[in-house]
């Protein structure tokens, strides 16, 4: 099953979203691992721009299973105002004296503090991994001072995408201290769905200009996904943005019948183009020559086929004008049905 699938994965964030690994878990911690002691060997580090400074983490305990089973210590945040919630060491190998010791490379992302808090038997993989929660544990803490963090725009065309049709991203990575380019081209990973949830290590990697700028072309397909853009790190990325295209609020409705007696409840059956599951839509009706008004309760726009039924009631004798309006949600445009009659009897 895709991470990103259904727009569920879209409308349940922003338009523009920052892109997190996600830990693993699946279970429990794995029962043959057993840590009896993590240290660090900074407390502080000091990073600029793109780069990461490496800082040895050494891990003591037994691993009951394979002994060339690599791990990955887990820091999360606990103050500060980076963008990186989570930091994961690389792979560190068991060394001959039965400890498992590696860097963990630290981006101006991270900006802040991070504390210990478990380890995850590897190789490091989001989503996946040894398949098990991480094994808890209280660590030391890392202080992080992050200057000249990268900062990621982005710029569809068309700004609304319609149904069907292909587009553009233009992203750019420039120096969120000086609000200019690096100076030089930039590495970056440029991903669809899975992508910009399990992307890690080396890979699918573009480069942008010098001005820190690059445009891609997407088929209409991947505009039901998130895009995004990566910064590739080790073993996972160190920041990045998702991105869920503006879309149009296409809405059709239609009554069940086109004249009733006054107060008969009138099913009225509709679709929101590209089934926005998690939005709702109002049936309105004409008061006067130009003000429309809600006359229904909300209704829910229903999971992948974006249909929807809502309760109309004529309220006089005579050709009573109604449409069904459908608010700004998330990624979709505010829209309306055409005008349609009923008649009261």
């Amino acid at each position: 099953m895709r991470t990103g699938r259904v727009l569920a994965a879209l409308l349940a964030a922003p338009l523009l979203l920052a892109v997190f690994p996600a830990v693993a878990a699946q279970a429990a911690p794995d029962p043959d691992l057993k840590i009896d002691s993590i240290t660090l060997n900074k407390t502080s580090v000091a990073v600029s721009g793109l780069n990461t400074v490496p800082v040895t983490v050494t891990v003591k305990g037994t691993y009951g299973a394979d002994a060339g089973t690599p791990v990955n210590v887990i820091l999360e945040r606990t103050g500060g105002t980076g963008q990186e919630r989570t930091l994961f060491s690389t792979n560190l190998p068991r060394l001959a004296n039965g400890t498992w010791s590696g860097p963990l490379q630290v981006p101006s992302t991270a900006n802040g503090t991070f504390k210990v808090t478990g380890v995850l038997t590897g190789p490091f993989f989001p989503g996946s991994g040894s398949m098990t929660d991480p094994t808890a544990y209280a660590g030391p803490s890392l202080a992080v001072t992050g200057t000249h963090q990268p900062k990621i725009t982005a710029s569809v065309s068309p700004k609304v995408v319609p149904f069907g049709s292909g587009f553009s991203i233009t992203w750019a990575v420039t120096d969120a201290q000086t609000g200019k380019p690096y100076g030089s081209k930039v590495r970056v990973v440029l991903g669809t769905d899975n992508t910009c949830a399990e992307y890690f290590g080396p890979g699918y990697t573009n480069l942008t200009n010098t001005s820190g700028v690059v445009t891609k072309s997407y088929p209409a397909s991947d505009a039901q996904w998130v895009n995004c853009l990566l910064l590739p790190g080790n073993p996972s990325s160190i920041g990045g943005l998702g991105l869920g295209v503006a879309r149009p609020g296409i809405v059709t409705a239609t009554p069940s019948k086109t004249s009733a007696p006054v107060g008969t409840i009138v099913p009225v059956n509709g679709v929101v183009q590209g089934a926005p599951s998690a939005c709702k839509v109002y049936l309105q009706r004409l008061y006067g020559a130009t003000q429309w008004k809600t006359v229904s309760p909300a209704g829910s726009i229903r999971s992948y086929s974006g249909k929807f039924t809502l309760n109309a009631q004529p309220a006089y004798k005579g050709l009573i004008p109604y449409r069904v309006y459908f608010p700004k949600c998330y990624n979709y445009q505010a829209g309306v049905s055409k005008v349609f009659y009923i008649r009261g009897l």
